[in-house]
């Protein structure tokens, strides 16, 4: 979001986004308002315009696209996500076979893909690898999509151990810590909620996968909203304990709104549980750095004269 935000205000609108920049509608539509314009394929910018790339990453044909129609790109993939593509290029040039465990059509699945199509084998849960088929069972690796279920992804890494012994595994954790941590946390606040309510975009995988979690882990109901206008009353019925938590890429002030919904139903003593500080921060794209490097420079030398 902050990277739209930073080029609306560098560039002036509009500005082009390939995809959601995130998964969460209330993002979407505050930079719409600014004027981001956001399309789903490269060929709906025009000529010569500027594109943002969004945080699940793109395939490399794609930065083929934008070059042929000379689109001046911002990329604003997701470190971890790069992370993931870096390591796919990396076992495909050493000639493994990848064995990428995600969701079927995800942007981010798609965008790894595209990396090293002809070496990565898609694996969707763990009913999925008895369809898995490889060229030399001693050269296997797997990795996974950045936004699944901790739990389910282990349980396919698991399933897929027995198939292939000498199975390798990436040289660090491929899943978000923010979407780990959070998954930590519904699980503590399952445990004594009879309803948890997540906030987050149906287009969201990680934020689903917060209502698989707290399901799993012991909560009566659970469900995704957009936002509290989204709550029905009725889910209240009998409960005397609500959990609240959020998809990795939702504003805080839908949180709050979550909130201040229950509180004026007398649901008012409030507990926050963290499972974790989470005090890293990204960069913005080296595009828009470089860019907002020369403007500052600009002023000063004007500011000098």
């Amino acid at each position: 979001m902050i990277a739209v935000e930073k080029a609306l205000e560098r560039y002036g609108p509009p500005i082009y986004v390939r995809k959601e920049i995130v998964h969460n509608k209330y993002v979407v539509r505050t930079l719409e308002k600014q004027g981001a314009i956001f399309v789903e394929e490269t060929e709906e910018v025009p000529e010569g315009s500027i594109v943002i790339f969004s945080a699940h990453g793109v395939a490399p044909v794609v930065h083929q696209e934008a070059a042929e129609r000379r689109l001046a790109t911002i990329d604003a993939t997701c470190p971890l996500v790069t992370k993931v593509h870096k390591e796919a290029v990396r076992f495909a040039n050493d000639d493994y076979d990848i064995l990428l465990i995600g969701h079927e059509g995800h942007e981010e699945v798609v965008g790894t893909m595209g990396e090293a199509p002809d070496r990565i084998h898609l694996v969707d849960g763990p009913d999925d690898v008895a369809n898995v088929s490889v060229r030399d069972e001693d050269k296997v690796v797997w990795l996974s999509q950045t936004t699944l279920s901790v739990d389910e992804t282990m349980a396919t890494v698991d399933r897929l151990k027995e198939r292939f012994p000498a199975l390798l595994s990436p040289p660090s954790d491929d899943i978000c810590y923010a979407t780990q941590n959070r998954q930590t946390a519904v699980k503590e606040i399952a445990a004594e909620a009879e309803l948890v309510i997540v906030v987050g975009s149906r287009n969201s995988s990680n934020s689903q996968r917060l209502v698989d979690v707290a399901l799993e882990a012991g909560a009566g109901a659970s469900y995704l909203v957009d936002g509290a206008d989204e709550i029905d009353p009725a889910w209240l019925d009998g409960v005397t304990t609500v959990g609240v938590t959020s998809g990795a890429s939702v504003p805080e002030v839908l949180v709050e709104g979550v909130v201040d919904w229950l509180a004026e139903r007398d649901y008012r003593d409030v507990e926050v549980i963290r499972s974790a500080e989470e005090r890293i921060q990204f960069s913005l794209p080296k595009e828009l750095r470089r860019d907002l490097r020369a403007q500052l420079a600009g002023v000063g030398e004007t500011e000098g004269q």
